[in-house]
């Protein structure tokens, strides 16, 4: 009789812990659901290159990019830069077919975006809630027409939130002009707060993030030859010029690989490499292409791509490393293992990464870093000077 006695008790403690647990599981959705559904109090401002979405999207993508003075110089730069856009559209074209016929980068950037802001949303209620807004430098969805859904939205704070891990003035330098150049001749939006990431290179979490992903393709290769691979780390070339100006670029992508191979333990053979050179300018080197040439001779047969400056999958990634190295030229030289790791994408260490980078900036109450906010030594760039002094009154109203 004692026995049942206490057995109804215990079961009767259980559904009361059990109908708590429930009521506290339906009350933190119900307020997530509350914060999902309010006006976005917290704006993330997702700044990339961007990809065409379609075929029919490659002629503009290229002339955007080769009628940019800031990531490219060309004499009479409006004519040539249309006729070279107008030449290397149907070879990119095809090349776009060979991965899908888009770039998926906005389908990555839109998934990176939504898995952060959930996570801030449960990390920084105070500031919830966030919905993240992609700008794209030179694909749809364009730069001034993002901040104009922004201010739609009425967000109160818009933290500008550079993709490239790296900075570089062509490329992250470029977006941060865009963005400038639109409110140039407009008035901002009205009692919105404005904030700077510019750059996050040595993050904790991003280099685990890249350190798991070539532990998980080292293992693919046969116990024998795995510590003889050479891991070659490959990031997008600039102009030589840019570097010699004072652009820290250069030294921000080895910075990461250093910390990416003493996490390592600098178990393999490595070497920085540069990819994806256009036109006839001096840029950095050495090539990935001509380096793994250059192994090959001196008797050396397995490798490991690793993209070290490009968070996501897009031609670059897709064509580039997988098509034009990894399976055309290791053809060609007769390579015997050659693998390419793949991008940060939504590697939960990536999210992680990149809620902690925003969280940390929320909550630090600094606006802009004073890094981003000087020039290199030798720049001589209008809109870089203006665009700065402008950056450095709007982060502190």
């Amino acid at each position: 009789m004692i026995g049942k006695l206490i057995n109804v008790l215990q079961f009767g403690r259980q559904c009361a812990k059990s109908s708590f647990l429930l009521s506290r599981q339906l009350s933190v959705t119900t307020n997530l659901k509350e914060i999902n559904n309010d006006k976005p109090k917290t704006g993330i401002l997702m700044l990339n290159m961007g990809g065409p979405s379609h075929i029919n999207e490659v002629h503009e993508y290229l002339l955007r990019i080769m009628t940019d003075r800031e990531i490219i110089q060309l004499p009479f730069q409006s004519q040539l830069g249309s006729w070279i856009a107008k030449k290397r559209t149907v070879k990119v074209q095809q090349k776009y077919e060979q991965i899908g016929g888009k770039s998926p980068i906005l389908e990555w950037t839109n998934k990176q975006g939504k898995l952060l802001c959930e996570s801030l949303d449960r990390v920084s209620p105070e500031t919830a809630p966030h919905k993240h807004y992609v700008a794209f430098r030179y694909a749809n969805p364009l730069t001034q027409n993002t901040l104009q859904k922004i201010e739609e939205d009425g967000v109160e704070h818009t933290v500008v939130f550079s993709q490239y891990p790296q900075y570089c003035c062509a490329t992250s330098g470029s977006s941060f002009v865009e963005i400038y150049k639109h409110f140039v001749n407009r008035h901002l939006p009205a009692n919105m707060k404005w904030s700077i990431i510019d750059r996050w290179a040595t993050h904790p979490l991003f280099i685990e993030t890249i350190v798991e992903r070539i532990k998980d393709e080292l293992f693919q290769y046969p116990e024998d030859i795995r510590n003889d691979v050479i891991i070659l780390f490959s990031a997008h070339s600039v102009p030589l010029k840019v570097v010699l100006k004072g652009d820290t670029y250069a030294s921000e992508v080895a910075g990461t690989v250093t910390l990416v191979m003493e996490k390592l333990q600098y178990c393999n053979p490595y070497k920085l490499v540069w990819q994806s050179k256009v036109g006839p300018l001096s840029w950095l080197k050495p090539a990935t292409d001509s380096s793994i040439r250059a192994f090959v001779k001196q008797g050396k047969k397995h490798f490991l791509l690793v993209p070290i400056a490009f968070v996501n999958e897009h031609i670059e990634t897709l064509h580039e490393l997988d098509i034009e190295y990894c399976k055309e030229l290791a053809e060609e030289l007769g390579i015997d293992q050659i693998r390419r790791t793949a991008a940060p994408n939504d590697h939960p260490k990536f999210i992680a990464a990149l809620t902690d980078i925003v969280a940390s900036h929320l909550k630090s109450n600094k606006s802009v870093s004073p890094l981003f906010l000087t020039r290199c030594p030798q720049c001589n760039s209008k809109n870089c000077i203006e665009s700065k002094e402008w950056y450095a009154q709007i982060c502190k109203s």
